[in-house]
C-alpha cells in the first residue's frame, strides 16, 4: 500500500498518550465481527499516515488506533492466541484457581500458569527456537501439558501435542514427520519414547515437561509473538486411511471460535463451572474441554493424569464435584457397567460425549441411572472440535444433534451434489476453525478440503426435526474409543504371524452398541486352529497400541472378494 505524504497530527491510540508528529507508529484498521476482527496494518511515520485511512472506506470500520514501534512488540496489536487465553485472564484475576489436579488436589492459579508458560517462553528462547518450528509435546495431563502449549505459543513456535498411548515406532514417525526441533516427554512416558530420538535429522533436545529451569534474569522475555489470526498456533495429528497420521494444522482465532460458537454459545460454560473431561488433551476433544475452553470463560478444570478408570472417575467428581463432563461413548459404557454408585454424577448439570456415535441405549440407560441427559455432538480433529451437537435439554437420542453457530453443514452424494432431507451422504461442514490443511500432505488435503468445506468421511442422514445422525464412516477407517484405527494397520500386523494366510479386519458391535475391531482370518493350509484368537490378539498388542487389537477372531474358509481381489468389506459387517 502506499503511503501518502498527508500529515497526520495528534494520532491517538487506545491505551496510549498521543503519539508526537512524526514518530514512528504502527496503525491498526479494525472491522469486528462476533469474534474475528479483520484487520490491515500498515507502518510509517505519524506523519505519513493519513493516506492509510482514506485507503478505507470509514463505514466499514469500527475502530483505528496507532501504538509506538516499541509497543508494537507487546500485546496491543497481535491476536496471539496466548493474550486471551491466559495473559488477560492473569491479569484480570491473578490468584483465581485454574487448574486442579484430580489425584493430588493440588491447584493452580492463573498467574502461576502464565509464570510457568514465560518460563517455558525463556527455555525455547534460549534454545533458539524460533517461530513456526514445532515442538513435539509427548505429555499427561498436568499443568505442565498446559505451560508448555501456552509457552511454545507465545514465541510463535508450534506446539504438536500426540498421543501418549503410542509405539517407538509411532513417535519416530511423528519426530520425522512433523520436522520438530524438541521433544517434551513427562517422566512416566519417556520409556514408550525409547530409541525414536536417535537418527532424528531435525530434533535438537528433548526436555521432561515438569523440569523447566528458571530463566528469569538469563533470557529476556518480551510480549507473546505478533501473530495474526491466520499464522499456525497448533498441530494436532489424526490418523488416515493408510494408517499414516497426518498433520492437521490450526490457527490462532481457531481457539476463540471454538470456544465462542460451542463453550459459550451451546453449553454456556461460565466462571462457576468447573470442567472434568475424560479425554486427554493431546485429543482435540480434550484440548478444548480442558485446556483453552476453561482458560476462555474463566472456568476451573480437574486434570487427570492417569488413565480414566469408573472407579477413579467417580472418585474424582465426589472429591471436585464439577458442573461439566465430558466423555466419549466407551466412556459411558463403562460407567454404566461399574458399580459406582447412582449419586456420582449429583453436581454435573451437563454431561458431553463426542469421538464417536453415541448409543441410544447408553443415552436412555445414563440418564435412567444418574440423572444426567448426555449432550452428544459431532466434532473432528480438523475441526478443532464440537460442530454438530444436542442442546441441553432438547437432547435426541441417536442423533449428532443440531449445527453449532457459525458452521455450514451439506450432505452430498458421490458426486457432490446435495441429498435431500432423509437421503444419506457425505457430511461435509464449513467453519472458522477448519483446519488450513494437512502438513506435507498436498493430495490429503485436497480430498478433504473441497472449497470451504471439510470432507469429514462420515456418511450422514437430515433429519425432519433438524437434527443430524450418522450412519458410519464413508471409508472403512474405525473409531474405537473416540480414536481412529486404520485396519489396514491392524491387517498387515496380524499377517506377520506365519499361521495366517489372509486376514480382514472391519468394526463390530459390543454389547455397549461400541464398535470395536473384529479379524476375519484364513489360516495357511498347515496352521491348527487351536488357540489362534489369542495368539492373533496377543501379537497385535505387542506391536501396535493396546486399544487397536481386535476384540474378536474368527475363522473362516474365505474371505468374500470382487472380481479385482478387493474384499467385500460391506459384507462381513453385516
Amino acid at each position: 500500500m502506499l503511503l501518502s505524504p498527508l500529515r497526520v497530527r495528534g494520532l491517538r491510540c487506545l491505551r496510549q498518550p498521543t503519539i508526537s508528529n512524526g514518530e514512528r507508529c504502527w496503525v491498526q484498521f479494525r472491522k469486528l465481527s462476533p469474534c474475528r476482527p479483520h484487520r490491515c496494518i500498515a507502518t510509517g511515520r505519524s506523519d505519513q499516515l493519513l493516506g492509510c485511512l482514506l485507503a478505507f472506506s470509514f463505514h466499514t470500520l469500527n475502530t483505528w488506533e496507532a501504538v509506538t514501534d516499541a509497543y508494537w512488540r507487546g500485546i496491543l496489536l497481535t491476536h496471539n492466541a496466548v493474550i486471551r487465553f491466559l495473559v488477560e485472564p492473569a491479569k484480570a484475576s491473578p490468584d483465581t484457581v485454574v487448574l486442579t489436579d484430580a489425584q493430588t488436589g493440588q491447584t493452580t492459579t492463573r498467574q502461576e500458569l502464565l509464570e510457568e508458560a514465560q518460563k517455558v517462553a525463556r527455555l525455547l528462547l534460549e534454545r533458539r527456537v524460533v517461530a513456526e518450528q514445532r515442538v513435539l509435546m509427548c505429555c499427561l495431563d498436568t499443568k505442565a501439558f498446559l505451560a508448555w502449549f501456552w509457552g511454545t505459543m507465545w514465541i510463535g513456535a508450534v506446539p504438536v501435542p500426540v498421543s501418549t498411548m503410542l509405539t517407538e515406532k509411532d513417535y519416530d514417525f511423528l519426530l520425522e514427520d512433523s520436522r520438530a526441533v524438541g521433544l517434551v516427554v513427562s517422566t512416566e512416558l519417556r520409556e514408550s519414547i525409547g530409541k525414536a530420538t536417535d537418527h532424528q535429522p531435525f530434533l535438537l533436545w528433548t526436555q521432561i515437561d515438569d523440569e523447566v529451569p528458571d530463566l528469569e534474569g538469563k533470557v529476556e522475555l518480551g510480549g507473546p509473538f505478533p501473530a495474526v489470526d491466520d499464522d499456525i498456533a497448533f498441530w494436532l495429528y489424526t490418523s488416515g486411511t493408510t494408517g499414516f497420521p497426518k498433520g492437521a494444522m490450526h490457527r490462532h482465532i481457531d481457539l476463540a471460535f471454538c470456544t465462542d460458537m460451542y463453550a459459550k454459545s451451546v453449553l454456556d460454560m461460565n466462571k462457576d463451572d468447573v470442567i472434568y473431561s475424560v479425554a486427554k488433551l493431546f485429543f482435540a476433544y480434550g484440548l478444548g474441554n480442558a485446556g483453552y475452553f476453561p482458560a476462555g470463560v474463566g472456568a476451573r478444570a480437574v486434570l487427570n493424569p492417569g488413565r480414566p478408570l469408573p472407579e477413579d472417575i467417580s472418585d474424582h467428581l465426589r472429591a471436585h464435584r464439577p458442573t461439566i463432563f465430558f466423555g466419549v461413548p466407551t466412556s459411558y459404557g463403562q460407567l454404566l457397567s461399574s458399580e459406582i454408585p447412582d449419586d456420582t454424577f449429583e453436581s454435573v448439570r451437563l454431561a458431553v460425549s463426542a469421538g464417536e456415535p453415541l448409543p441410544a441405549d447408553i443415552h436412555r440407560r445414563f440418564k435412567q441411572r444418574f440423572g444426567v441427559e448426555i449432550l452428544d455432538g459431532l466434532g473432528t480433529t480438523e475441526l478443532a472440535h464440537i460442530a454438530i451437537s444436542n442442546r441441553p435439554g432438547r437432547s435426541v437420542a441417536g442423533t449428532s444433534g443440531t449445527v453449532v453457530d457459525g458452521y455450514e453443514v451439506s450432505i452430498r452424494d458421490e458426486i457432490g451434489n446435495e441429498v435431500a432431507e432423509g437421503e444419506a451422504g457425505m457430511l461435509h461442514i464449513k467453519g472458522e476453525s477448519v483446519m488450513v490443511g494437512y502438513w506435507n500432505r498436498t493430495e490429503r488435503t485436497r480430498q478433504a478440503l473441497v472449497g470451504e468445506f471439510l470432507a469429514t468421511g462420515d456418511t450422514y442422514v437430515r433429519n425432519s426435526d433438524g437434527t443430524y445422525s450418522c450412519l458410519g464412516r464413508s471409508d472403512d477407517m474405525l473409531k474405537v474409543g473416540g480414536i481412529w484405527v486404520s485396519p489396514t494397520e491392524v491387517e498387515s500386523c496380524v499377517l506377520e504371524l506365519a499361521e495366517i494366510s489372509q486376514v480382514a479386519v472391519v468394526g463390530a458391535e459390543d454389547e455397549e452398541g461400541l464398535v470395536k475391531p473384529k479379524a476375519y482370518v484364513v489360516l495357511e493350509a498347515t496352521s491348527k486352529d487351536t488357540e489362534i484368537s489369542t495368539l492373533v490378539q496377543e501379537h497385535v498388542r505387542s506391536r501396535l497400541a493396546p486399544y487397536k487389537y481386535p476384540r474378536w477372531v474368527e475363522i473362516v474358509d474365505e474371505l468374500p472378494q470382487t472380481a479385482t481381489g478387493k474384499i467385500k468389506r460391506y459384507l462381513l459387517r453385516s
